[in-house]
């Protein structure tokens, strides 16, 4: 009988610990976070490594600063050097955005147009004689 109580409690917590190992993988909350991962181009990797790189030799300079190994001069010559490189990595991180989400932005308009024009007002703020007539044709109805 105690071989028996002994072996049901071990089983129990061996079905308690290996749970986590028994369940699917949950499908992940926010599907366009994969989608963000796999459009990671090798570009966009490489500048995102350098811009690490850059970060920290910027730390490594301050810390080299504060421990008295480089003089106030050289670590102003070196900072502003890191920083305009930095600077210049992230420039070109935005560049790269703003590339994606202008192709995201053709995507969706290519599969929304159906070759039929839409009737979009925001497409029509720059041309205000033909809003004002359209309104003047509605206040008349």
């Amino acid at each position: 009988m105690v071989y028996v109580i002994m072996f049901m409690l071990l089983l129990g917590v061996i079905l308690l610990v290996t749970g986590p190992l028994r369940r699917p993988l949950a499908p992940p909350i926010d599907g366009d976070a994969d989608a963000e991962q796999d459009e990671k181009s090798p570009e966009r990797i490489d500048l995102e490594a350098a811009r690490d790189a850059k970060y920290r030799e910027i730390r490594d300079a301050e810390l080299d600063h504060q421990t008295a190994k480089l003089s106030d001069a050289d670590f102003e010559a070196i900072d502003s050097t890191l920083r305009s490189e930095a600077i210049e990595l992230l420039r070109q991180l935005d560049a790269l955005d703003d590339r994606a989400n202008e192709r995201r932005v053709r995507a969706s308009v290519s599969k929304d147009d159906d070759g039929k024009e839409e009737d979009d007002p925001a497409s029509r703020e720059d041309d205000e004689p033909a809003l004002e007539r359209e309104h003047a044709q509605r206040a008349a109805e």
